[in-house]
């Protein structure tokens, strides 16, 4: 009887893992094989397959496109996790805090996920065309920048002030007080509106400002100006989910840590230092090698652009893939879309491999 029961369990057991590995099998070990035999190969999809052994990793090589793209995905994969993974972190404790209405505020940072990449990439070209919002917004602060500063420097005087004249009386006073900043706020507000009237630090444009952000081949640091664009949007889109891991890490972490803590006199950073920080390294490893995956494979956001930007300017490992098999108005290279393909795959697990020996090494040390 045991053993029939157990028969029985074992197939139930197999039933269940079937789909999963016929589907792993199909698309992952087939696809993947595939792959490789046509990076060994020269095919277009017109005519039979002819074997080329390694001459399309060698072609790869001597292409200044795929160097080029191999550039702006390792830096765009750098620049871009960094970013994501400083503010979910950021965003995560500010969410964390017991504030009224926090729900509402979790919400509106988590809005940007949930929308579509295509959307999102057709909102973000109208607002980095040539007239958009964004150099109108560069127009504004262009002619209004003087009125800003001084409005800032107002704010701070105001505040520090009240600082001042507060510690006279109440040793508890901070600088941040809410209460004065609600006052520095106000103050600040209509001085502003004062000096605006007046026409204190406004001044007239010639020309408003007309930056070309994505139909551009210029570069600014490590990147062309178009992908600096799609990391603005990149990282807009992926911070919301990235922030709710942090945040789940974050609430797991027993209020009585930062208790002792803070009764062994410990300061706010030094409670980050010891406590959050290492109780959210899997967190954070989690995060990163999201992050690096992602970003390395980005695909959508580039192809979405079309024409409105340069090739060589938007450029990446996984469009070069794509471009190669699907050239506009040429031959298919199926092979060196494969061999591209593999290359990105490898470089993709060397990656989350090095993140992971970093992140196995701080944990230790910690």
């Amino acid at each position: 009887m045991n053993k029939s029961l157990a028969h029985k369990e074992r197939i139930a057991g197999i039933l269940f893992i079937l789909p999963f590995c016929v589907s792993l099998f199909v698309f992952f070990v087939y696809a993947l094989g595939r792959t490789f035999l046509f990076s060994l190969q020269s095919y277009d999809l017109f005519s039979a397959p002819v074997w080329n052994g390694l001459g399309n990793y060698l072609a790869l090589v001597g292409d200044p496109l795929f160097i080029l793209a191999l550039k702006h995905s390792l830096a765009f994969s750098i620049v871009v996790t960094t970013l994501q993974t400083g503010l979910a972190l950021l965003l995560a404790m500010a969410a964390n805090k017991q504030v009224k209405g926090k729900g509402v505020f979790r919400t509106i940072y988590y809005f940007p996920s949930i929308l579509s990449s295509a959307a999102m990439t057709l909102i973000f070209m109208w607002l980095f065309q040539r007239k958009g919002v964004l150099n109108q917004g560069l127009s504004w602060l262009s002619a209004h920048g003087g009125l800003l500063a001084v409005a800032l420097g107002i704010f701070l005087a105001v505040q520090t002030l009240q600082f001042v004249l507060g510690r006279r009386r109440y040793d508890w006073v901070r600088w941040g007080d809410p209460f004065h900043l609600i006052v520095s706020l106000g103050v600040t507000a209509i001085a502003t509106l004062v000096l605006a009237g007046l026409g204190v630090g406004v001044r007239d444009l010639a020309e408003p400002v007309t930056v070309t952000w994505l139909n551009t081949r210029e570069t600014f640091g490590p990147l062309p100006r178009t992908i600096w664009a799609i990391v603005a949007m990149n990282t807009f889109t992926t911070v919301p989910t990235l922030m709710l891991l942090y945040l789940a890490g974050l609430q797991s972490i027993p209020d009585s840590l930062y208790e002792a803590a803070r009764l062994e006199g410990a300061s706010a950073w030094q409670q980050i230092r010891y406590i959050t920080w290492p109780r959210l390294m899997p967190v954070s490893f989690t995060v990163v090698t999201l992050g690096i995956i992602g970003t390395l494979q980005m695909f959508d956001q580039v192809a979405l652009l079309g024409d409105a930007a340069p090739l060589e300017s938007k450029i990446t490992l996984a469009y070069f893939t794509y471009h190669n098999a699907f050239p506009p108005g040429g031959t298919p290279r199926i092979g060196m879309a494969s061999a591209g393909a593999l290359v990105l795959a490898l470089l993709t697990l060397v990656m989350v491999l090095i993140q992971r020996s970093v992140g196995v090494s701080e944990t230790t040390n910690d």
